[in-house]
């Protein structure tokens, strides 16, 4: 008889922990549809993807593999303690587990800690010899790996692209970033074959559209230049994230539109160079933002971004500037965090040694309220600028103003009209103080 793993993407709770649900799933992870590629063929496999679907936990899988992101991890501890009681095998992975391997094995069989590519098979022959180890955890040689099961994804609620990857870490090193903290500015690629392999399921599947995952595409230009001339021969058309330095490239920017990307996001943290300093992003030039901006959509390509607030070199005025920024480069999809330091980064453990850390319960830490003491404001001062910052973004005047009432409306009035209702969701998701994200 087939041992059975049950594969679970949970959702986070809002503030009144009650679960975060949608009626569609557009940014589906990657990780789990991968390692069900490279489970052996004498498993079953199902997915669950919590956002838009109720965890069976009357299942009759004998192992539960739960892969947290950002602060659904409280969620991934108490479906965790739920099929511990009922006898069931749980593994953790995930960024945040596997930043707090010790505080995650408490509440699992074993947590997978960092990639899991090169020891999956070797935990799931653990199992059946019934020699399961505490924590598993191999650096990766090479990126590699059979074409995900996106058939575990298709019959789902999901959006109309489904997620390829192309590379995986980030050669910079801000303090703050669990990307770093894991891969410690390295980076690696994909065969391009094996994307283009990827993408061309995708198609097959009767999606014409695709998410470039990558933590900074622009890491190795060639790379991503040759990757573009074939993905132009595929006429579909993609969205991604990498640094906002690709404004600088006229001749990249023009390359990747054409090949058929229609948005890129970017990390451009803060509008106070201080504060991009001081989490080691020094190389950021807030004076070149609104250029580079405009370059990116001199190009044709959407812009959205994420921003921390609460650096050192915030105050509650250039928090509130925040907003004129975000409206003047008509950035039509912002999201914005409270600067968290999570444990296992290099700002957490700075934070911790100068005593600033003025909420020591982790599991309450969730991005929407001040954990640490600023350096020009109280935490309860932040936490209110946060959350003005964000009502006046997505008042309904500033929506209007950066998703329609512009000169490309024109040019492309079915992309803003999707903005539009993007904007409006999370508006919405606001008003019920919670954060929007890309869940």
């Amino acid at each position: 008889m087939k041992k059975k793993i049950l594969f679970i993407q949970p959702t986070p709770y809002d503030t009144e922990k009650r679960l975060i649900k949608k009626k569609r799933l557009y940014f589906v992870g990657l990780a789990l549809p991968v390692l069900a590629a490279l489970t052996p063929s004498d498993w079953e496999v199902e997915l669950c993807l919590e956002t838009i679907e109720d965890v069976p936990f009357d299942t009759d899988a004998d192992v539960i593999a739960i892969s947290s992101m950002g602060h659904a991890v409280i969620r991934t501890i108490d479906i965790a303690k739920i099929f511990k009681a009922r006898g069931k095998t749980v593994l953790l992975g995930g960024y945040m587990v596997s930043l707090m391997p010790e505080e995650a094995k408490k509440y699992c069989d074993s947590v997978i800690i960092g990639d899991a590519e090169e020891v999956w098979r070797d935990a799931l022959e653990d199992i059946q010899a019934g020699a399961l180890k505490p924590f598993y955890q191999k650096e990766i040689s090479k990126l590699e790996y059979p074409i995900p099961r996106y058939d575990l994804l298709i019959n789902k609620s999901i959006g109309d692209f489904l997620p390829v990857q192309a590379g995986r870490g980030c050669p910079n090193v801000c303090s703050f970033c669990s990307v770093y903290c894991l891969y410690k500015a390295k980076y690696y690629q994909r065969p391009i074959e094996d994307v283009l392999r990827d993408i061309k399921e995708v198609k097959r599947l009767g999606f014409n559209k695709f998410l470039l995952l990558d933590d900074n595409i622009l890491s190795d230009k060639v790379y991503l230049k040759e990757l573009c001339h074939e993905i132009k021969q595929l006429k579909m058309t993609w969205l991604s994230q990498c640094s906002i330095e690709i404004g600088k490239d006229e001749e990249l920017l023009k390359l990747v539109s054409e090949s058929g990307c229609i948005a890129l996001s970017f990390g451009i943290e803060s509008i106070s160079q201080e504060s991009l300093n001081s989490m080691n992003k020094g190389w950021a030039k807030v004076e070149e933002y609104s250029q580079l901006l405009r370059n990116i959509r001199g190009a044709g390509i959407d812009v959205s971004t994420e921003m921390v607030v609460g650096a050192e070199g915030d105050t509650v005025e250039s928090i509130r500037a925040t907003s004129k920024f975000i409206e003047d480069n008509k950035i039509v999809v912002p999201r914005f965090y409270i600067l968290t330091p999570i444990p296992g980064t290099q700002f957490y453990d700075e934070m911790k040694q100068q005593g600033r850390i003025c909420n020591d319960e982790i599991y309450s830490y969730n991005g929407t309220e001040a954990v640490h003491i600023p350096k020009n404001m109280t935490p309860e001062e932040l936490t209110k600028a946060y959350w003005q910052l964000y009502n006046d973004v997505f008042a309904i005047k500033n929506i209007v103003r950066r998703t329609i009432l512009h000169k490309g409306f024109l040019k492309k009035p079915g992309s803003c009209l999707f903005y539009l209702a993007v904007n409006l969701y999370y508006r919405h998701q606001i008003k019920n103080k919670i954060t929007p994200n890309i869940i």
